[in-house]
């Protein structure tokens, strides 16, 4: 049974604990021929204006950059063998090299998200936040889902303004 709430705040709780003990995520985008292509990465999620917002590091490799050019959706699925998963629908887009701001905001929020669960250190991959391997996408959900396990529970947030 689905439940549709109307703040983002009624599902938060549940979607944080899934996010962080689930930690990778299914991202799933469209070619041009509509044809579906999933890599496994590690998004991570705040809250901006009583809405959730996400952001990806990653390399910006040519499959992920046509799809994301022809469709900006993309959906990031997390799911547990007890059955638990969230699901978030959301419009990415390519934070600009030059917004330093932005990509330091976003390295220093998968720094304080580890080791948590959600978050990494991205000097792993990345020399800083100056690095032009590093490349952030900002993911705007308009739907977020999360199903409860035991009882099959569903709770969904659609932002209204999507």
């Amino acid at each position: 049974m689905a439940t549709k709430v109307r703040d983002f705040a009624a599902i938060r709780e549940q979607f944080d604990t899934y996010v962080g003990t689930i930690v990778y995520a299914t991202m799933t985008t469209v070619d041009k021929k509509h044809r579906p292509r999933a890599r496994v990465l590690i998004p991570v999620w705040e809250v901006m204006d009583g809405k959730p917002v996400g952001w990806l590091a990653t390399y910006r490799t040519p499959v992920k950059e046509a799809h994301l050019a022809n469709n900006p959706h993309a959906t990031f699925s997390y799911w547990t063998p007890r059955q638990n998963a969230a699901s978030v629908d959301t419009v990415a887009t390519w934070v600009d090299l030059d917004d330093l701001a932005t990509r330091r905001h976003v390295w220093e929020l998968y720094r304080r998200t580890s080791p948590r669960g959600a978050g990494y250190d991205l000097g792993q991959f990345w020399t800083g936040v100056d690095d032009p391997k590093l490349h952030v996408l900002k993911l705007e959900p308009w739907r977020v889902q999360v199903i409860r396990g035991t009882d099959l529970n569903s709770r969904i947030w659609q932002d209204e303004a999507a």
